[in-house]
């Protein structure tokens, strides 16, 4: 016999995962300001007009607590990959770079399509209030900080530290909005899921080209200058 709080414990992880869900569609697909709280309750079926509030006690935590699901899930995919590799600093660049992007691709690979997650974070990140939740949900994951630590080890000490920085940034950007654009392709085309997979493997490998170009570019030019 099931204990009665299991059965309201289970209903209450159930109406939050859904406002969860709901909330990511919605603002993935109309932006934040477009969107209210109450709406989101609306949207996930919830009668109490104040549900959304209960779980996550306002937006910011709702978001916060989608952004923490996905860095989580995306975590687990890089902890997979990278503990056979022994010490990151030894690897080559292209591989250090596949374990940033690779598992960001087999967690949307995972998501199935349609998926919001990749339009949801490019809002994010280009809300000034809340793009400082995306960076510290994902750049504070122990296996992403040990990446790019092991790629600054590469480099070496002296360099500039803001073109550092700058080079980070362009990495993220390149990787959240390229994903989104390709979600939204796939969101309308609705592939069998065997050829969404391969659309989105071919985006990893054309994201590993480019970024390993831009690095290199960026880092000969430092080179030259300095």
């Amino acid at each position: 016999m099931s204990h009665p709080g299991a059965a309201v414990s289970a209903r209450s992880a159930g109406a939050r995962s859904l406002i969860m869900r709901t909330a990511e569609r919605l603002y993935a697909s109309r932006g934040f300001a477009d969107v209210s709280i109450r709406q989101i309750g609306e949207a996930a079926g919830q009668r109490n007009k104040s549900a959304v509030q209960y779980h996550f006690t306002g937006r910011d935590e709702l978001i916060k607590a989608i952004l923490a699901e996905h860095a989580a899930a995306t975590e687990r995919h890089r902890f997979a990959m990278m503990s056979p590799l022994g010490d990151l600093a030894e690897l080559s660049l292209p591989d250090q770079i596949r374990c940033i992007v690779l598992p960001r691709i087999e967690h949307h690979i995972e998501l199935g399509s349609p998926s919001w997650y990749g339009r949801f974070l490019a809002q994010v990140v280009v809300e000034p209030a809340l793009r400082e939740y995306a960076l510290e949900a994902h750049l504070n994951t122990p296996s992403l900080r040990r990446l790019y630590d092991a790629i600054h080890a590469r480099q070496g000490r002296g360099r500039d530290p803001v073109r550092g920085a700058r080079r980070e940034a362009m990495i993220r950007q390149l990787v959240v909005h390229m994903t989104a654009e390709l979600e939204s392709e796939l969101a309308r085309e609705q592939p069998a899921a065997g050829v969404a997979a391969g659309a989105w493997r071919r985006l990893g490998a054309d994201l590993i080209t480019a970024t390993c170009g831009l690095i290199g570019a960026m880092d000969a030019e430092e080179a030259a200058s300095g």
